[in-house]
């Protein structure tokens, strides 16, 4: 039986809240960023937009919705803002944030990485169904997303869809034909998505979802935009098990405690994200446009 997503009325998460996202996989929190606040960062984000204009292609910062142009740019996502304007850093290394996701992870924070998915209106690209874990697995999976919404988050404008509970079963195989597409195929693992519960918010409320937490999101196909900041925490003890290719920069990304060199390993079935494109830079958008099965397209 589904049931609604728990809300938690204010950034100084409960036992209660707490209890629910460990149920669940994900929590709804309301009331976290101000209004001016929000603002700031749509301004940054418009700042980036009118940058895109002079891109043809995927680069490193953005990538790009099919059929953008100088006139009217479309952007899917805004790669790695946390590496590209000082206010997100800010925001990602705040209290705010810190406070509420520790007690989540249970062992300091580390920034695991971030992206903005813009789901402009009309043109917003889906998001097939996955699960984060299945694209960096480590040795625990002691490791959440905060969505942090710019827009008000709705049914109509793509919201994410969660699969409450799912967290708690395996990952799921993200591979066709022997090659990670970043997607799940629904129709091989027998699964009625018909149970997703939609994770609607305002701008200025956040979600948080597990790592493992099954999860996808429809086109926007309203006249308002769906921009979501997502941000991803690991808890320090995790160890990312594809490596660690810069250490300094590794160290640099802790937000709460010191650098380990201890780590805990949990008794986990864990299949790597090979072979693929997903250690060259390619998209979750790039990586599902190979998929076959699929519910949004």
């Amino acid at each position: 039986m589904t049931h609604p997503a728990t809300r938690a009325a204010s950034p100084a998460l409960t036992e209660s809240d707490i209890s629910a996202y460990r149920r669940d996989g994900c929590l709804i929190v309301e009331n976290v960023f101000s209004e001016s606040t929000i603002e700031r960062l749509r301004q940054v984000v418009d700042d980036f937009v009118e940058k895109s204009r002079s891109v043809t292609e995927n680069d490193a910062v953005f990538d790009l919705e099919p059929g953008h142009t100088p006139e009217r740019p479309l952007l899917r996502r805004l790669k790695s803002p946390t590496l590209n304007h000082p206010l997100f850093e800010e925001i990602m290394r705040s209290d705010v944030l810190a406070d509420m996701v520790e007690p989540l992870l249970g062992d300091g924070v580390r920034f695991q990485g971030d992206k903005l998915n813009m789901k402009t209106a009309i043109a917003g690209s889906p998001v097939e169904w996955h699960q984060d874990f299945a694209f960096y697995p480590h040795t625990t999976d002691d490791l959440l997303a905060v969505g942090i919404a710019l827009d008000d988050s709705t049914l109509e404008n793509g919201c994410l869809m969660a699969m409450c509970g799912s967290h708690l079963g395996p990952v799921l195989d993200h591979h066709q034909d022997g090659v990670f597409i970043g997607a799940i195929s629904p129709s091989r693992e027998s699964m009625d998505l018909g149970e997703a519960v939609p994770l609607e918010i305002r701008a200025g409320d956040v979600t948080i979802h597990h790592t493992k937490l099954l999860h996808g999101s429809a086109p926007n196909r309203s006249s308002v935009p769906r921009r979501l900041w997502l941000v991803q925490y690991a808890a320090v003890s995790a160890w990312p098990m594809m490596g660690v290719r810069d250490y300094d920069f590794f160290n640099w990304s802790l937000v709460r405690g010191e650098p380990a060199t201890e780590y805990k390993v949990k008794d986990q079935t864990v299949r790597v994200p090979l072979p693929g494109d997903v250690y060259t830079g390619a998209t979750i958008f790039e990586l599902q446009t190979k998929a076959r099965d699929t519910v949004y397209r």
